[in-house]
């Protein structure tokens, strides 16, 4: 229950700061009444915010990158990054160069592995142990780092004397606290004076909100105040959010592995559709949209080559099928080469696909292939069968009664006949019977 209570304290005051805009920073409780001077207000700065969540790649690790260097010109105190990420799909190169440039930054670069239910693993973790200070919130995981890929001679072992055991190891909050990758002090008494248990001041120490982060960091000034209800913390150093752009957001969203696999699948789809369908060409437009982004979705991934290639061959297997309008064995061969290409396409568990898409994926495809195409081209193609069994027992005249050539006239329409050598051109006859497309005739008598 005190952790509980602990955590709704420290949450309060996360929001607080979130809240309060940028004041300046001082050491004596004052009234609230009194605003902070202009001159505090500049000592007290602003930090800057970037989330990193999903899949570390070209796109993030470039945004990171502006992001370093656009506090490093705007004179933020510190950057912070948000870290819900459990793995890194850029080159080793990258990463060691993300690394020093995080390391080597003048503004400290603080990470926060948060909210509750994040995780930094992976490379994502090798890069979170050269930041300046880590936070863990309650509920968020840390590691396995696997094996080694920063340069061991620019940064050493990959947190310390914690290598060993974050190699292999998903380390929780409390345990990151006990290790010291989370500093944590101890301490007595809240800012406010507020008496704390040392299972509260541990509380304290995973920052259960991005704001209860701020207020932690020696980066970050806030102020106490003599309130109606007695003293409170008032957060004085500003926060600002930087995110990705518009672009750089599709482009992430589409480098993430289910978003990019049914880009893919449903863009060769789309051109197989077209081949088949009445149009302008809408569907293959499409198709060639979602392919050309599931491509580049894939390219960024770790993907195996040869189960795409199964992907791509199980399209053409069922196209061979699709034009006869007839689920065979091409469908069949069609739908295993998919189902195995689908399974086996992310090399990585860490970059792969949970079961929801591909079950959806499989699903659906076998009704497209197995019911939905078949349907779709009978209905183009087929033409509409004309009864003829209105012309039963209606009188007519013989046209033709070549052995080539036989037809009558009836209703003063020609129809191909079968042929009779009992009657001749001129002759009179009375429909008796249809013969698929042709008319059964007999002398009228």
């Amino acid at each position: 229950m005190s952790r509980v209570v602990a955590g709704v304290v420290t949450t309060l005051a996360g929001l607080a700061v979130l809240l309060a805009g940028p004041f300046a920073s001082a050491s004596l409780a004052q009234d609230d009444t009194d605003g902070p001077s202009q001159s505090e207000l500049d000592a007290a700065g602003f930090v800057e915010i970037f989330e990193v969540s999903g899949l570390l790649d070209d796109v993030v690790a470039a945004s990171i990158e502006d992001a370093i260097r656009g506090v490093n010109q705007d004179g933020a105190r510190a950057l912070v990054l948000q870290v819900n990420s459990k793995q890194a799909v850029i080159s080793d190169e990258r990463l060691n160069e993300l690394a020093v440039l995080i390391a080597e930054s003048p503004v400290p670069v603080e990470v926060w592995v948060g909210p509750s239910g994040s995780r930094a693993s992976g490379k994502v973790a090798q890069l979170v142990s050269v930041a300046d200070t880590v936070g863990l919130a309650i509920g968020a995981k840390l590691g396995p780092t696997g094996e080694q890929v920063l340069d061991e001679e620019r940064f050493g072992l990959v947190w310390g004397e914690n290598h060993e055991l974050l190699e292999d190891t998903a380390l929780t909050w409390e345990q990151a606290i006990d290790v010291g990758i989370v500093e944590c002090d101890i301490i007595t008494e809240d800012e406010l004076g507020g008496p704390l248990t040392e299972e509260q001041a541990r509380a304290r120490c995973a920052n259960p909100t991005i704001g209860d982060f701020l207020v932690s960091l020696d980066t970050f000034d806030s102020r106490i105040i003599e309130g109606a209800e007695g003293p409170r913390l008032e957060p004085l150093t500003g926060a600002r959010f930087r995110g990705l752009s518009l672009l750089d957001q599709l482009m992430h969203t589409v480098a993430s592995p289910p978003v990019a696999y049914l880009m893919v699948v449903i863009g060769l789809a789309l051109i197989i559709f077209e081949f088949y369908s009445i149009g302008v060409g809408i569907a293959g437009a499409l198709g060639a949209i979602f392919l050309a982004l599931g491509a580049y979705g894939l390219a960024a991934l770790p993907i195996r080559t040869w189960a795409l290639v199964l992907i791509v061959l199980s399209m053409l297997a069922f196209a061979i099928d699709v034009q006869t309008a007839v689920p065979r064995a091409w469908t069949v061969i069609g739908m295993a080469l998919y189902t195995v290409g689908t399974l086996f396409l992310f090399s990585e568990s860490d970059a792969s696909m949970s079961w929801i898409p591909i079950l959806v994926s499989l699903l659906g495809m076998g009704v497209v292939m197995f019911r939905g195409m078949p349907i779709m081209v009978r209905g183009r193609f087929s033409t509409t069968a004309i009864s003829r069994d209105f012309l039963v027992g209606e009188p007519g005249t013989v046209v033709d009664a070549d052995d080539d050539d036989y037809t009558v006239s009836v209703r003063g329409v020609t129809w191909n006949a079968v042929p009779n050598t009992d009657l001749q051109p001129g002759a009179q006859i009375e429909v008796t019977d249809i013969s698929g497309l042709r008319v059964v005739a007999e002398p009228r008598s």
